[in-house]
């Protein structure tokens, strides 16, 4: 049996075969971005400290539990001398019961609701080009500075000759990276099962 088909039905399908016609028009884009000297920023034993099993019998009751400080080696190195400041970066702000001045330790993944503990930071004796260098910090991002030795979250913190407050253009800075960690209160805290501390902490550099 033939079939035949009707002529508006020829019309739909060539409409649908018909290529779109183009655009008069087509952007173009040009990105980059544009520098200065560029630095790289080391910590010793990749940034990690371990603190391995703790005991939760061991730990303080109705008071937070210092566990030992720990030093790692902090070193800036630049193609040039230039001017930077670092900045501390939470990636558990959510978990720090002092969020200005103190980083989180995580939550309990057994009870989301409970913080950890916390971490606190401070850098120690930098030393740049050969000179020893003041620790300073600024909480209007580089604005106005005064010494502090803290690294608060978010703060910029920077490095400035002794008789100055102003950040120095440094080529290399090498200091020792203070790390402070407490444990919550073991009465906070929900410690049936191993509990995982979760501390995550970046240090971004800021040219200036």
């Amino acid at each position: 049996m033939n079939t035949t088909i009707p002529p508006w039905a020829l019309t739909l399908l060539a409409l649908n075969l018909t290529p779109a016609f183009a655009g008069s028009t087509v952007d173009l884009g040009v990105t980059g971005l544009i520098t200065p000297q560029a630095c790289s920023v080391l910590l010793s034993d990749s940034g990690l400290i371990d603190f391995g099993k703790i005991l939760a019998q061991s730990l303080n009751q109705t008071q937070v539990t210092l566990l030992p400080s720990q030093q790692m080696d902090l070193s800036i190195n630049c193609e040039g001398p230039t001017l930077f400041a670092l900045v501390g970066l939470d990636n558990q702000p959510n978990s720090s019961v002092a969020p200005d001045v103190l980083y989180g330790l995580g939550m309990n993944i057994h009870a989301p609701a409970e913080r950890l503990g916390s971490v606190g930071l401070s850098v120690r004796g930098p030393v740049g080009d050969g000179v020893t260098l003041l620790v300073i910090s600024s909480s209007d991002s580089g604005s106005t500075w005064h010494p502090e030795p803290n690294a608060y979250p978010k703060k910029y913190m920077g490095f400035a000759r002794v008789d100055a407050q102003q950040p120095e253009p440094i080529k290399q800075l090498v200091a020792s990276l203070r790390v402070e960690t407490a444990i919550s209160p073991a009465n906070s805290l929900t410690l049936k099962e191993e509990v995982p501390l979760q501390g995550s902490i970046t240090l971004d550099l800021k040219y200036l």
